[in-house]
């Protein structure tokens, strides 16, 4: 049976646009909307079912992709914003008024991904941003209120989706965490 991941993705996923070079990002306040500017194509997209994640109304899966933190600029309304858990290693800043996640930056220089910002492709009206390549964390949507019965569906959902589901994140970025461990060992 087919399930509902994300709307981004729901009907098939969009191909990126060679030489797409960003976009801005807007929160779901009606008025005075934070605004967040993006000046390069975003990597390593996918959907993910953490629990710390935003995610839409109804979808079981965030949309993220990272850019480089040099790309990502708040344009508007910066006061709305809020850090969600500043214990966390990314810290996402969202909208005081409707909670969206606007961006998420990592401010420890010993992470593996530090200098990269997370972002949420889909607050953009713009197309042709990177297309998401896999779904990570899928055990997680059940934390969030997905029954454990469903995970078969969800798995095939996101497969016939062209989405290779995976329990952390895919195995080029978990390759990409073992050698900057590797070398700061």
């Amino acid at each position: 049976m087919k399930v509902l991941i994300h709307p981004q993705v729901d009907n098939g996923v969009t191909q990126s646009q060679e030489g797409f070079s960003g976009g801005t990002l807007g929160c779901q306040c009606q008025a005075q909307r934070v605004e967040v500017s993006v000046t390069a194509q975003t990597a390593h997209n996918h959907v993910c079912g953490c629990s710390k994640c935003w995610k839409p109304e109804g979808a079981l899966f965030a949309q993220i992709a990272v850019v480089s933190r040099d790309n990502v600029q708040v344009i508007n309304n910066a006061d709305k914003l809020m850090v969600v858990d500043e214990s966390a290693a990314i810290q996402r800043h969202a909208c005081k008024e409707c909670g969206t996640h606007m961006y998420g930056r990592i401010e420890n220089a010993a992470h593996p991904f530090y200098g990269l910002d997370f972002v949420h492709t889909e607050l953009s009206s713009e197309e042709g941003w990177s297309q998401p390549e896999f779904a990570a964390f899928v055990s997680s949507i059940i934390e969030s209120g997905a029954s454990a019965d469903s995970m078969a569906d969800v798995r095939q959902t996101l497969k016939d989706l062209g989405l290779e589901p995976y329990d952390c994140l895919s195995p080029a970025l978990m390759d990409a965490i073992a050698v900057h461990l590797a070398k700061s060992a």
